[in-house]
């Protein structure tokens, strides 16, 4: 059974965007993924995003894919949200993969903008409708268009928060302006996408946050988010101000998959180790700035 819905925050609070971990000879690692989701749930996360790209989603079959949000579920589906990725650039595929998603036990779905076929705003619109209206299940669009190509602009944004289960946004635009007018205009919630911009979008009312660096520090992420809702933005300020270092070592040195899974590892957490190509692990040099950035933070197992 899912937690308790809140409608204000659908997905919860603070979520990470979960690696999957792979055993060395490249194999799906269930039992790792398990006892990650548990570590991740008890460290602070109301939910975890199962199978997006940080999961390494495009390197992974349809069947690790579902074998992935069985095993997420089993270990935490009844204190905390999983949320299946399910986007592709293919309309088809996608709704496949909701209803398998569905079938699975998923509590939500992400739906990330169709990636290099670049479709007009029209075909955006048609593509979230059409998977939304696949499940009964409440959806989260994932809008990044540095790494798609193309925006959700603010006017389809409006329109695709009028049906009854689009019922979230996962803005790595980079754009709060534009955040802030659909919140304005639209019961969509906003959960940001971008590490580097936490605080600044919920600065312009989002509700919480899809994280990466989550797998490290989401206590904090957590204990920040509360500080401003609270009213207490100094210290929301002053977290923010603590956690730049991680931001800065998992998601602007190298891709974010190969940083967290390199941290992990040197944790000695699940999760940590094989990638698959074309990711590649981190080498000796780049693990200690890594190292150096991370014990900056207070995160632990680095030491000052």
């Amino acid at each position: 059974m899912a937690p308790t819905r809140d409608p204000r925050r659908p997905f919860g609070r603070v979520l990470t965007a979960m690696v999957t971990p792979f055993r060395p000879d490249g194999a799906l690692d269930l039992d790792a993924a398990g006892k990650l989701a548990s570590d991740l749930v008890d460290g602070g996360n109301d939910g975890l995003i199962i199978n997006g790209t940080t999961g390494e989603s495009p390197t992974t079959s349809d069947e690790e894919k579902d074998q992935l949000v069985r095993a997420v579920l089993e270990a935490v589906g009844d204190r905390a949200y999983v949320v299946a990725g399910v986007g592709s650039n293919d309309t088809r595929h996608t709704i496949e993969s909701a209803r398998a998603a569905q079938r699975a036990g998923a509590h939500g779905l992400l739906v990330v903008t169709p990636y290099y076929n670049k479709p007009p705003q029209d075909g955006l619109l048609a593509h979230f409708r059409s998977v939304a209206d696949a499940t009964d299940l409440p959806v989260l669009l994932y809008d990044i268009p540095g790494r798609t190509g193309v925006p959700i602009e603010t006017d389809t944004l409006l329109r695709l928060a009028e049906h009854p289960r689009i019922v979230a946004n996962k803005d790595a635009k980079g754009d709060l302006f534009a955040a802030a007018r659909v919140m304005a205009a639209s019961g969509l919630a906003y959960y940001s996408g971008d590490d580097a911009l936490n605080l600044p979008l919920l600065a312009v009312g989002a509700v919480g946050m899809v994280s990466v660096v989550g797998h490290l520090v989401s206590s904090r992420l957590r204990e920040m988010a509360l500080a401003y809702e609270t009213g207490d933005v100094g210290r929301a300020r002053d977290l923010n101000a603590e956690l730049l270092p991680v931001v800065v070592a998992i998601m602007t040195r190298t891709q974010g998959a190969i940083a967290v899974k390199a941290a992990l590892e040197e944790q000695g957490r699940a999760g940590g180790g094989a990638l698959r190509l074309p990711l590649v692990p981190m080498g000796e040099p780049a693990r200690v700035r890594l190292r150096a950035d991370l014990a900056a933070a207070g995160v632990p197992g680095f030491a000052a």
